[in-house]
C-alpha cells in the first residue's frame, strides 16, 4: 500500500518524489485551511473573552460545575468552544502518521533523492555513508537550518498570556523547536514535510492574525 501511494504521488509530480512530498504537504494544508481559520478565530475570541473568563473564575471558584456551565455558555454565545483551537492539530495527525510511514518504509523511497541526498535516510546515516563533508549531508543540513529558522520565527510570534501558568509560559515558546529535533532523527523525506508544513503554518498565522475573522 505504501509503495503504491508513493508511486502514485511520484507519477503525479513528474517523477520527483521530493516534489511529490512538497505538493502533498501543500495539498494537505490547503484542505485543512478552513479548520485553521476556525482555530484562529477561536483564539481571537478567547483573547477577547479573557477578562470575562477571569471574572467567572473568581466568582465561581468554589463551584467548578457552575463555572464550567457559565464558560460553556459564554463560548456558545460567541459561536465557538474552548476546544476549537485543537481541531487543526488533531486533523494533521493522520497525515503526519502517513508521512512517517512513508519516510521510514524500507523500500518506498529507494532511489529517490533531493539533490543527491537520499530521501529515505537520516542525517546520521548520510554521514556514515557519504562522509561529514559531502553534498547529501550538506543538503540535509540546509533543510535542518531552514526548519530551525521557521521554528525561530514561529517562536517569536507566539503569544503568551498572563492567565497561563508560569511553567507553561516558559514551555510554549519552545514548542516550535520540536520540529528541529524531529528533523534531526527522522529521514530526509519527513524533514522536508516538516519544513513545508511549518513554513505554511508560520505564514498562515501571520496572514490570519492581521485579518478580522
Amino acid at each position: 500500500m505504501i509503495d503504491s501511494l508513493v508511486t502514485f504521488v511520484v507519477n503525479m509530480s513528474g517523477g520527483s518524489a521530493a516534489l511529490g512530498i512538497v505538493l502533498f504537504t501543500l495539498a494537505v494544508r490547503l484542505v485543512l485551511l478552513p479548520l485553521n481559520v476556525r482555530g484562529t478565530r477561536a483564539a481571537k475570541i478567547r483573547e477577547r473573552l479573557a477578562p470575562k473568563l477571569r471574572e467567572l473564575q473568581k466568582r465561581h471558584a468554589r463551584n467548578p460545575e457552575r463555572l464550567s456551565k457559565e464558560m460553556s455558555a459564554l463560548y456558545a454565545k460567541e459561536g465557538t468552544s474552548p476546544f476549537a483551537g485543537f481541531l487543526p492539530m488533531l486533523a494533521q495527525l493522520p497525515f503526519m502518521w502517513l508521512m512517517y510511514r512513508v519516510a521510514t518504509h524500507p523500500t518506498a523511497l529507494v532511489g529517490h533523492d533531493l539533490f543527491g541526498a537520499p530521501l529515505g535516510q537520516q542525517v546520521a546515516g548520510m554521514v556514515a555513508n557519504y562522509g561529514l563533508v559531502s553534498m547529501p549531508v550538506l543538503v540535509f543540513v540546509m533543510v535542518i537550518v531552514l526548519v530551525t529558522a521557521v521554528a525561530w520565527f514561529s517562536a517569536r510570534n507566539i503569544k503568551v498570556t498572563d492567565e497561563q501558568p508560569g511553567l507553561l509560559r516558559k514551555i510554549i515558546p519552545l514548542l516550535p523547536y520540536g520540529s528541529v529535533l524531529a528533523a534531526l532523527v527522522l529521514p530526509l523525506a519527513a524533514a522536508l514535510y516538516l519544513l513545508v508544513s511549518t513554513a505554511w503554518t508560520a505564514g498562515e498565522r501571520a496572514v490570519l492574525a492581521s485579518r478580522p475573522l
